[in-house]
C-alpha cells in the first residue's frame, strides 16, 4: 500500500518561496509528504533526527485551538512535530460534559481526526502520539487500539502514528512483558511504542511520583538493554525513555539533578551487546523537560534523544496570552457595552471568544519555537505549504475494496 494514500501530496503555491540552500534544511526527509506520519516514513523520520542530532519537541494538547497553535509553531519555524494527548488530555477534548467511560478514547480519537484533516494545511509532517498510559488506564490503550484496528482496515494505515504505554511502576519484569504483548498489536499496523523503564519523578495528570524512591530515577543500562532484547524481536518501532532525573512540573534550571550523560551509557552498553558499528543502536525520548539547561538537552540529543515531552510551559504561555490581553484590554472586558470611548460603545471585538483565544495561540506559537530551537529540530523541514484550494475537504481516501470496487471502478460506477 503506498504510505502517503491517506492524505495525498498537494501542490505547492506558486508564491511559496523555495527552499534557500544557505538555510540549514536537511534534505533528508524532504520526501516526507506533510500531514500525518506514520510507518516507514515514521522510521525516516525519527532515524534522520537520531543520525543528524536533533529531537521532535511533543507537544500535549488539549484542545483544536492547542493543536492548530502547535501545528501553526511548525509551519513557522519549518520543523516537524508531535502532537500527542493524555487521558485527561482526551477526555477535555471530549467535553466535561460527558461522563461516558470511553470519553478518554473517543477524544483521544477526535484530536486525532481534528489534526489529521488539518496538517496538510499548513505543510508540516506531524507525529501522533498519546502520553502516559500505566496499568490502570489500560482500557483506554484498548479502546484507542480498536479505533486504530478499524481505521486500518478502511484506509491502510493506523489513526495514530504512535503510542506510551508507562508502566515504570511496575516490575521491569512485568512492565517489558505487557508492552511486547501490546507491541505484537501494534507492530501488525506498523504503529510505533513509547515506553518507559525508570520514574520520572514529579505530577502530571493525575500520575504522582512525587515521592519516588530516588533510585529510580535513573535507569541503568542492563535495564534499558532488557527492553531492547524484550522488544526488538517483533518490530524496530520502538522507543524508550530511560529516567536520568527527569521530573515533571515546573522548576529552574539547576535544580533539578539531570545527568544525561547517563543516556550515552545505555548507547554504549546496547552498542557492545550487539557488536553493532552503529554509535547510537537505541531511540530515546526525554520526558520532564521543565527546569532542563539547553546544555542538558544538547547532551540528551547528542546521546540519542529524539523525542521531548513539552507540556507545562506551552500551558503558561498558552494562559499568558490571555492573561497579557486581559490587562491591555481591562476596561473593554467589563460589560458588553460601554468603555472608556465612550458609555454606549459595544465591546465585543474584545470578548470574542475568537480575539482571546488567538492571544493564547499566539502566545504558545512563540513557546513551542522557543522548545524547536532548543531541540534543533527548526529548520529541519521546509514547510510545503499547499496552493489554495488543492487540499480536499475529506482527505480520507479509502484503500481498494476489493473485486466488486475493482468491477464498479471499469464500469464507471
Amino acid at each position: 500500500d503506498d504510505p502517503h494514500a491517506v492524505i495525498p501530496k498537494t501542490k505547492l503555491s506558486t508564491n511559496q518561496t523555495k527552499p534557500n540552500p544557505t538555510k540549514p534544511i536537511m534534505s533528508g526527509i524532504s520526501d516526507i509528504a506533510p500531514g500525518v506520519v506514520t510507518g516507514a516514513d515514521l522510521v525516516k523520520l525519527l532515524t534522520h533526527a537520531k543520525d543528524t542530532g536533533y529531537a521532535i519537541p511533543a507537544f500535549n494538547c488539549t484542545s483544536s485551538s492547542v493543536c492548530n497553535a502547535v501545528m501553526e509553531a511548525a509551519r513557522k519555524y519549518n520543523s516537524p512535530v508531535m502532537i500527542q494527548v493524555s487521558n485527561g488530555g482526551g477526555a477535555f477534548y471530549a467535553g466535561k460534559g460527558v461522563k461516558d467511560p470511553n470519553n478518554c478514547a473517543a477524544g483521544a480519537v477526535a484530536l486525532a481526526m481534528h489534526v489529521r484533516l488539518m496538517a496538510p494545511y499548513y505543510g508540516i509532517p506531524v507525529v501522533l502520539n498519546t502520553d502516559h498510559c500505566a496499568k490502570k488506564l489500560l482500557p483506554w490503550f484498548d479502546a484507542m487500539l480498536d479505533a486504530n484496528e478499524e481505521f486500518f482496515k478502511q484506509y491502510g494505515e493506523p489513526l495514530f502514528s504512535m503510542h506510551m504505554l508507562d508502566l515504570s511502576e511496575e516490575p521491569d519484569e512485568e512492565n517489558i512483558e505487557i508492552c511486547a504483548k501490546y507491541f505484537e498489536r501494534m507492530a501488525k499496523m506498523n504503529i510505533w511504542l513509547e515506553m518507559e523503564i525508570g520514574v520520572t519523578g514529579g505530577e502530571e495528570d493525575g500520575v504522582n511520583n512525587e515521592d519516588t524512591d530516588p533510585d529510580k530515577l535513573y535507569t541503568s543500562p542492563e535495564q534499558v538493554w532488557n527492553v531492547y532484547q524484550g522488544l526488538s524481536k517483533i518490530s524496530n518501532m520502538f522507543s524508550i525513555a530511560a529516567a536520568f532525573g527527569n521530573v515533571h512540573g515546573v522548576y529552574k534550571p539547576g535544580n533539578v539533578s539531570l545527568q544525561p550523560e547517563r543516556l550515552g551509557k545505555h548507547q554504549a552498553y546496547a552498542k557492545e551487546q550487539l557488536k553493532t558499528d552503529v554509535e547510537k543502536p537505541i531511540f530515546l525520548v526525554m520526558h520532564g523537560g521543565s527546569g532542563s539547561s539547553d546544555e542538558e538537552i544538547k547532551t540528551a540529543v547528542n546521546n540519542g534523544v529524539i523525542k521531548m515531552n513539552v507540556d507545562t510551559d506551552t500551558q503558561w504561555a498558552y494562559w499568558d496570552g490571555v492573561r497579557a490581553f486581559e490587562k491591555d484590554k481591562h476596561d473593554f472586558l467589563q460589560g458588553q457595552i460601554g468603555n472608556p470611548t465612550g458609555d454606549d460603545k459595544p465591546n465585543k471585538k474584545f470578548y470574542d471568544p475568537r480575539v482571546w483565544i488567538r492571544k493564547a495561540e499566539e502566545a504558545m506559537i512563540e513557546r513551542c519555537g522557543v522548545s524547536m530551537a532548543s531541540l534543533m529540530s527548526k529548520d529541519k523541514y521546509e514547510a510545503q505549504v499547499p496552493a489554495a484550494g488543492t487540499v480536499p475537504i475529506y482527505g480520507l481516501k479509502p484503500k481498494a475494496g476489493g473485486p466488486i470496487a475493482a468491477v464498479k471502478g471499469v464500469l464507471g460506477l
